[in-house]
């Protein structure tokens, strides 16, 4: 029979799987079947898919429309200088070709730069190779045998143990505490026990409650095993995540459509300019004046090109970049920091990032009734409080110090220090919470070590959901056994509990007590707490031969002890800022719904009893109706890696602008598909970070709030600067155009003016501007459309005035200073545009409030750059080498007849 690779195996036993492989439990494949499959379904690899060459990439840079005008307007222009020279008109002393080589140094600087930027090559598929590359123990011909993980094929039978990583999808065949840690596939924070089930799981099994097979890319914490694999490659859990990142398609940012927009617009209405200069110039004086309107054309299309504007953009983003890593946000991909200003949904994963990834301890049932217990993280340090909010006494309550000892005692994990004073846990993170609990009643380990010996245990397991040790005490040489787990197991078990009618006392537990303890059970799981009951009896004697599960009886109940993986303090804050600047947050994780609905309720996310989706009610649901749901939806559980990607694009396809936060190779496709991608710096993987477009260096939900405050400063500053630049190119063109119509004789201002103009005076104060302070307010604003145009909100209208007002003025001097200085005219025209620009820098700086108003220091880098720029200007006036090489004449104050030159 030939394996079908499509095959739910999770849903059959392990005797059916074994026989539809055509393997065997104890010997394995021959090495001839081995090299059989090996040949017929590949090695065990994940294929990565070939992307765009470095060639290919820098040739795509001098695609962008404003360029290929800029390289024809070269192209010309050099065709120009060499008529010139061949008709013996060049200027004794003047550099030939000046025009043409600075215009295509220009745009070879251009393309560098975003080949530069782009040439980064995709490394996510690279991580997941890197993730199922280890060396693994097989059986092969009965025989145990370490082999190459791209070895493996489907029927090997794998032995795995505390420390391996798994390198391919199997059924567990044998299982002895066998615990395995999924978070990085499922975004589960607590390992997953594994069995073998006699008739399989259920066909809806999500990914997280397949607790019969094991996964690619997960690591073995606890136990030992035996598995077959049943599949390998790209048909793994890992190879489909592959598949989706390859799948997913590469959309350009706001910022790029802008742009494109941007340059489309300004070159379609740069030859709409040349052609009625050209036609209204033939028609008025014939075709003898060609060459010069050719030349007026020339210097028009390079006014309207602000060749300065990408360098601008450019460092604009990386100032951003900047100032986000100090807020704990590392952007990957430069356009991602304009990009966040326009996000409007934020999909959060929980763990880690709403929630600070420790189990904490936070409710506490006993017959003083219900108990809260302060404090976060695993820092032993917080308080006891009853139902009114007053400290409960438990230093020196028997029941109490039961409680605690069970805690610490019956208990695998380590509460460690280190030297700069953090507390962090060694073993399973709800132990962890238990020490930390007993650790804020002074009930601590080492204290404990000096006073009891374990002298037997059963460890945690799946099929009996408690542990159990038991313990001498030094002091009076009472042994004590210890029971922790489900509180309906252990309640069977019990028959006495404390009470406290006057003194404390052991009463018999009756029916009617368990159904109140249960309800309290209940209670405590629907608020999305993990409840584990406490037991214990006084043994009065034990024998090494004689198994401790016979002691399991007449045990004495002490509580339940509820805990959750705690909401970060922070991220509620971050939540509500969210709301007011009109983003939307919703949590996506593989945790439990009760768990994950209790999280999100206490993070005010505005939840009602409906608005929870599972993973499996999204496998019933088509992409209409998924479409549907998300428009409404803010909290989905126990979905898979297929469901995470499906829900970002419906939101997509509902016109949502996407951020996607997550730490798991389960998480990439989705990071790779959302508009931004956000990846967890301490606990991601590599493959989510290199799929992410940001990485969080806190893994904080409320550094996101922080960056996307960032990105909208970001883009009110491009805003500003595009402004600035382009209100001064458009008067810079009609003033230009405007020269021949009006009988001038020559152009007023050549390319290599303009390029002066357009990358030193437009772009020094245009940096500036990029260091503009945050508008107060700037998060109490609904985000930017990604939709909108870059002439939105009075924008194109505002650069038609101010072009329009720049040109009347330098027309009017144009003409008066060509009648009353010909020698001087068109430095005058020049420099006094350079000049008036600066004026425009400090009038651009607000959209609310007028120049007057605005702080005049609270951005000193502009006033810098102005002062610069002007003495630059003046230098090319003045000083005779600048003023030879930009074909000026030096200006006075006055001439003798006492007026301005």
């Amino acid at each position: 029979m030939t394996p079908n690779l499509q095959q739910f195996w999770h849903t059959q036993s392990s005797v059916q799987t074994l026989r539809d492989l055509r393997s065997d439990s104890s010997q394995g494949l021959t090495q001839e079947e081995a090299l059989s499959r090996l040949e017929l379904y590949g090695p065990n690899e994940i294929e990565e898919k070939s992307g765009r060459s470095n060639w290919e990439v820098l040739i795509d840079q001098f695609s962008n429309v404003m360029l290929l005008m800029l390289m024809a307007v070269a192209i010309i222009s050099g065709l120009m200088d060499l008529l010139h020279l061949l008709q013996g008109n060049a200027i004794a002393g003047d550099m030939p070709f000046k025009d043409t080589i600075a215009i295509l140094a220009i745009v070879i600087l251009n393309g560098l730069l975003g080949y530069v930027q782009e040439v980064k090559a995709e490394k996510a598929l690279a991580a997941l190779k890197e993730l199922s590359s280890p060396q693994v123990r097989v059986l092969r011909d009965g025989k145990a045998q370490m082999i190459p993980s791209e070895k493996l094929v489907m029927g090997d039978v794998m032995l795995v143990d505390a420390g391996t990583q798994i390198c391919a999808d199997g059924q567990l065949l044998e299982g002895f505490n066998l615990r395995i840690k999924e978070s990085a596939l499922t975004g589960e924070a607590k390992p997953a026990r594994k069995q073998v089930y006699d008739q399989g799981l259920p066909l809806e099994t999500s990914l997280g409650d397949r607790s019969n097979m094991v996964f690619a890319g997960t690591e073995v914490m606890q136990g030992r095993g035996k598995v077959i694999v049943t599949a390998t490659g790209m048909a793994t859990e890992l190879g489909k995540i592959a598949k989706m990142l390859q799948g997913v398609e590469t959309e350009p940012t706001p910022l790029q459509r802008r742009m494109g927009q941007l340059a489309n617009a300004l070159v379609t209405g740069s030859l709409m300019l040349v052609a009625l200069v050209i036609g209204f110039g033939v028609m008025q004086s014939g075709w003898g004046k060609l060459q010069q309107l050719v030349e007026v054309s020339l210097s028009m299309a390079v006014a309207v090109v602000p060749e300065g504007l990408p360098a601008v953009i450019t460092v604009t983003l990386a100032i951003g970049t900047q100032r986000m890593v100090k807020r704990n946000a590392l952007i990957r991909k430069l356009p991602a920091v304009e990009t966040l200003g326009s996000v409007n949904v934020i999909c959060s994963d929980k763990t880690g990032t709403l929630t600070q990834n420790k189990m904490v301890v936070q409710e506490i049932v006993t017959i003083d009734g219900l108990v809260t217990v302060t404090g976060s993280g695993y820092k032993p340090e917080g308080e006891f409080l009853n139902e009114g909010n007053q400290p409960v006494d438990v230093q020196f309550d028997e029941l109490w110090e039961l409680l605690f000892i069970n805690a610490v005692r019956c208990n695998d994990a380590i509460l460690t220090q280190d030297d700069q004073g953090k507390w962090t846990i060694l073993g399973d993170s709800t132990e962890g919470a238990l020490l930390t609990m007993a650790g804020k009643a002074g009930c601590t380990q080492s204290k404990l070590a000096q006073e009891y010996v374990r002298l037997a245990e059963i460890p945690f397991s799946s099929d009996r959901k408690c542990m159990v040790t038991l313990e001498r005490r030094l002091r009076d040489d009472q042994i004590l056994l210890l029971i922790k787990g489900s509180p309906e197991c252990i309640l069977h078990r019990c028959h006495r509990m404390y009470a406290r009618p006057n003194i404390l006392d052991i009463v018999a537990l009756d029916e009617l007590e368990k159904q109140a303890i249960l309800e309290q059970n209940d209670d405590l799981a629907s608020r999305g707490l993990r409840v584990l009951g406490f037991a214990y009896r006084v043994v009065d004697h034990f024998d090494p031969q004689v198994s401790i599960k016979n002691l399991e009886t007449d045990l004495v109940w002490l509580g339940l002890v509820g805990m959750i993986d705690a909401a970060r303090p922070e991220a509620a804050e971050a939540v509500a800022i969210c709301k007011r600047a009109g983003i939307r947050t919703i949590m996506i994780t593989g945790d439990h719904q009760l768990t994950a609905r209790a999280i999100a309720v206490k993070l005010g996310m505005g939840l009602i009893t409906a608005d929870v989706l599972t993973g499996q009610k999204i496998e019933h649901l088509t992409n209409a109706e998924l479409e549907t749901a998300v428009e409404k939806i803010n909290l989905y559980a126990r979905v898979s890696p297929e469901h995470k990607l499906r829900i970002v694009q419906a939101l997509q396809k509902d016109k949502k602008f996407v951020a996607m936060t997550g730490d798991g190779v389960n998480d990439a496709p989705a990071l790779k598909q959302a508009d931004i991608g956000i990846a967890m710096g301490i606990t991601g993987t590599d493959v989510s970070k290199e799929a992410s477009d940001m990485v969080l260096l806190d893994d904080n939900f409320a550094t996101i709030v922080a960056a996307t405050e960032e990105g909208r400063v970001v883009y009110q500053n491009i805003r500003k600067f595009i402004k600035y630049i382009l209100g001064s190119n458009i008067g810079e063109v009609i003033a230009i155009g405007a020269a021949p119509l009006l009988g001038l004789p020559d152009v007023p201002l050549i390319p290599l003016q303009i390029l002066w103009m357009n990358l030193v005076t437009d772009g020094l104060p245009a940096l500036a501007l990029a260091m503009e302070p945050a508008d107060p307010d700037v998060m109490n604003q609904p985000p930017f459309k990604p939709t909108e145009s870059v002439f939105a909100r009075g924008l194109g209208y505002y650069m038609i005035r101010v072009g329009l007002a720049f040109a009347f003025i330098t027309i009017a001097l144009m003409v008066w200073a060509y009648h009353h200085n010909p020698n001087t005219w068109k430095t005058m025209v020049f420099t006094s545009l350079c000049l008036a620009q600066m004026g425009h820098a400090i009038a651009v700086r607000s959209d609310r409030q007028l120049t007057i108003e605005i702080n005049f220091w609270s951005n000193p880098y502009l006033l810098a750059a102005v002062s610069f720029t002007t003495l630059l200007q003046l230098a090319l006036v003045y000083v005779p080498a600048l003023n030879k090489f930009f074909w000026h004449s030096s200006l006075r104050w006055t001439r003798p007849d006492g007026m301005f030159r």
